[in-house]
């Protein structure tokens, strides 16, 4: 039996990236899913509804909530993965480009969570769950990051709001928590890194990440799966960074010079 059998979840920025590997991560384990996403998609598959929505509509995202309780018959899980990337030196940055990444980013994630956790609450317990929340947010939530600005500020933001959230809904049985990739191989990723001039930098952001490799989205999806399943019924509050072990510290070359830094 997979651990999704009959599960309804919710997933924003679905049509790609982590989104769309988290979407096929959970069918894979029997879920009922329903994508939302900006841009339209041909992609079908049993068990699985998409919706072209923006997630700063309200009424779009409540739609949406509604459709997977009727798919499923209750909404056991939001993996909350929509998001832009932005930012810029503070004093150039235009007031519109922040509020579009602040916008996007942090209240996008208020609006998800808002219809989740409504109809959560009026849903019955199951194994002493109402259900679970994932908010994707960035190890640039957990640390400053030259030029990040608002990119930055707007995820703190949903690390924070995904702790008061845990907080505020832990004792009606509904689980919330934060994961924050490293640097993956996404089509987000590429629109920044892939960039004219990005080689050098490129590199180095590669090389800081431990494991000497940018993460897949696949390895995100695994671990979104993972927290809102049965098998995380003891974790909630958590900012999980999923980051090939980018924070664990600054390396700066010296496991090549102690002979560490094999192939």
């Amino acid at each position: 039996m997979n651990r999704f059998d009959g599960k309804g979840v919710l997933v924003t920025g679905a049509a790609s990236g982590i989104g769309e590997a988290t979407v096929q991560r959970l069918l894979d384990e029997g879920a009922h899913v329903v994508g939302v996403d900006l841009v339209e998609t041909d992609r079908t598959a049993e068990r699985y509804a998409y919706r072209r929505a923006d997630i700063l509509d309200p009424s779009a995202i409540s739609d949406a909530v509604a459709a997977v309780v009727a798919a499923a018959g209750r909404l056991d899980g939001v993996v909350h993965s929509a998001g832009v990337a932005g930012g810029g030196p503070i004093h150039l940055l235009p007031d519109g480009e922040w509020d579009r990444v602040i916008d996007v980013n942090l209240r996008g994630t208020f609006v998800v969570n808002r219809a989740a956790l409504s109809q959560m609450l009026l849903q019955d317990r199951v194994d002493g769950e109402r259900g679970a929340i994932v908010n994707l947010s960035s190890i640039e939530g957990l640390e400053g990051t030259a030029g990040g600005s608002s990119y930055n500020a707007s995820k703190g933001g949903v690390v924070l709001l995904t702790k008061n959230a845990a907080i505020d809904y832990g004792p009606s049985g509904i689980r919330v928590n934060a994961i924050c990739p490293g640097f993956i191989e996404t089509p987000l990723f590429d629109s920044v890194v892939g960039m004219p001039g990005m080689e050098g930098p490129r590199e180095g952001l590669r090389y800081e990440h431990k494991l000497r490799r940018f993460g897949r989205a696949a390895e995100v999806a695994a671990v979104a799966a993972f927290l809102i399943s049965a098998d995380a019924s003891f974790v909630s509050g958590q900012a999980l960074a999923v980051d090939g072990g980018y924070l664990a510290g600054r390396d700066h070359h010296v496991t090549d010079l102690i002979g560490l830094g094999g192939p």
